[in-house]
């Protein structure tokens, strides 16, 4: 059976977020002939310039018949009334299709569309603030790689598009043809982790600005309680103020950060010591096991014990 993909594109797409999964479904349509047919589209048809300047060839939308959508991300969303052409066409094709999908940004697309509604979704870690308020109906998880909720898949940021064609990949054609794909591509079949590891707060192992002494003091101390009052005295501020700026600068809550310093202190001793759970979890900060494995699973999406395993195969 051949499954009929369509990459959709606008002025202002990211490249990547095209070129990648497209990379992906034409490595597994070697190992697999036949099972892939790979088309390009747009609000209309000619050559797309992506926000590089690079452009790519495209058809016109039309109404297939498809069997997965898959809508890229880029500088272009910031735009949406120029693509109600594309959400319209999204609204009428999505019934008869069989997975929508999207990449980054992307998924403004299929909020605009409606698609994402009650649904599960991310999107790109810097947009996640914006995309929450714009549209308060979605059940956001901001530091997924990839969502799958029903029959729409999401992804985050431009490389995730990669993750998310190998996960369609494996849904279509099974465990082996995905982790072929990905050897050639080099690059995880199950990248682990959650994209806050990409963010600004750990970009290079701390945040820069006037925090990264602050982040450098609590993680030093993450074995204390480390409340958002006692790191505004650190920092010499009140804790509104504090508060305030803090997210304005990193993009966090000075909770979520400092629970991201402990996965991070977390996830390095489970995967090299071997340490009982139970002392990882109060050498972090943790108050017991079970609230350092949901940690997990929301940051990583796997427990402790199973990054344990992974680091040892």
């Amino acid at each position: 059976m051949t499954r009929r993909l369509a990459v959709v594109i606008f002025p202002g797409f990211q490249l990547l977020d095209a070129a990648g999964p497209i990379a992906a479904f034409e490595i597994a349509e070697r190992f697999r002939p036949g099972d892939y047919e790979l088309w390009v589209l747009a609000a209309e048809a000619g050559d797309i310039e992506s926000s590089s300047g690079v452009k790519m060839a495209a058809d016109a939308v039309d109404d297939g018949p498809w069997d997965t959508i898959l809508v890229s991300g880029g500088d272009g969303t910031r735009a949406l009334p120029d693509l109600a052409k594309i959400v319209a066409w999204l609204e009428r094709i999505a019934p008869s299709v069989r997975r929508v999908t999207s990449v980054c940004s992307g998924a403004y697309l299929l909020a605009e569309a409606g698609l994402l509604e009650g649904r599960r979704a991310t999107t790109h870690w810097g947009r996640s603030d914006d995309f929450a308020r714009r549209y308060p109906k979605v059940r956001l998880e901001a530091d997924r790689i990839w969502i799958r909720d029903g029959a729409v898949w999401t992804s985050a940021g431009i490389t995730a598009g990669i993750d998310l064609a190998l996960a369609l990949i494996e849904d279509d054609l099974g465990a082996d043809v995905a982790r072929r794909t990905a050897q050639q591509l080099v690059v995880h079949q199950r990248r682990p982790g959650g994209q806050s590891q990409f963010s600004a707060l750990l970009d290079g192992g701390g945040v820069h600005g006037r925090f990264a002494g602050l982040m450098d003091w609590a993680r030093e101390r993450l074995a204390e309680p480390l409340p958002v009052d006692r790191l505004a005295e650190q920092a010499a501020m009140s804790p509104r103020n504090f508060a305030r700026a803090f997210r304005a600068e990193t993009g966090l809550t000075p909770a979520k950060a400092v629970e991201r310093l402990r996965l991070e202190a977390a996830r390095a001793r489970v995967e090299a010591t071997a340490e009982p759970i139970e002392r990882v979890a109060e050498a972090a900060g943790f108050s017991d096991p079970e609230r350092m494995r949901r940690a997990f699973l929301r940051a990583y999406g796997q427990p402790p014990q199973a990054l344990r395993r992974a680091a040892r195969a």
